[in-house]
């Protein structure tokens, strides 16, 4: 059996297309955050066994939906994320035969304001999103979590589709939210930072995305992600600074 396990808040947008990519499995759990558009309604329409849940940061919970699944194989979905054909196709494979696997990686192919990105980092960007539960949880990270695996992972060809970053506006709120969540975990773990700090890591990002990571191929938003991995590494520091304080 085959459990599905989706965490939301306001996703009424994305939600449909990725519930649509999922209804072949067994059982679809969306723990949601107090959405205040349709996500729950659309959610209830695909059959989703629905669950509310205060916000306590992505690994907890990913790890409260986790404990709602009735499944032994678990697959791990973003609301901006698509299940391909030929992914369902190899997943089904997967936990039909998974040999001595009790977890597998898979490549996910990410858009940035219209254009799927080939470089600049982003792909094959592999994530471990499909696992036995018996030998898997998430990391409590408040962003950036992890799926723990104990045992042999294997890996999947087929990719995720990720609508990422779909406009600008999208990229300055993402930004804003992964930065504070990252200077706020960096903080509860005695990081420190400084001025100095935030310039030579945001210059050091943009050299690794757009020249190491060959983010040139990618075009105009090769360039525009560059800058703003730059800018989103640059303000992670400085709100740590300031937290620090």
């Amino acid at each position: 059996m085959l459990s599905v396990i989706i965490i939301t808040k306001n996703e009424a947008h994305s939600i449909g297309a990725c519930l649509a990519s999922v209804a072949w499995a067994n059982e679809i759990i969306v723990v949601d955050s107090g959405s205040d558009d349709d996500t729950v309604a659309i959610c209830q329409k695909f059959g989703a066994l629905i669950s509310k849940n205060e916000w306590p940061g992505y690994g907890k919970q990913k790890n409260h939906a986790l404990s709602l699944a009735k499944g032994d194989w678990i697959l791990s979905i973003d609301a901006d994320e698509r299940v391909t054909p030929e992914l369902r196709q190899e997943i089904e494979q997967a936990i039909a035969n998974p040999g001595d696997s009790v977890a597998w990686k898979i490549p996910r192919l990410s858009s940035f304001c219209g254009r799927f990105i080939h470089h600049s980092g982003w792909w094959p960007d592999y994530i471990t999103r499909l696992f036995h539960r018996d030998y898997a949880k998430f990391s409590d990270d408040i962003v950036h979590e992890r799926v723990i695996v104990t045992g042999l992972t294997g890996t999947l060809k087929a990719h995720f589709l990720h609508e990422s970053i779909e406009n600008l506006e999208d990229l300055l709120t993402k930004m804003n939210q992964y930065s504070t969540a990252g200077a706020l975990m960096s903080h509860e773990r005695n990081k420190t930072a400084s001025l100095r700090k935030a310039v030579g890591h945001g210059l050091w990002a943009f050299f690794r995305s757009y020249l190491l990571r060959v983010g040139f191929l990618d075009g105009r938003e090769g360039f525009i992600l560059a800058v703003s991995t730059a800018e989103s590494t640059y303000y992670r520091h400085l709100k740590l600074m300031l937290m620090n304080r």
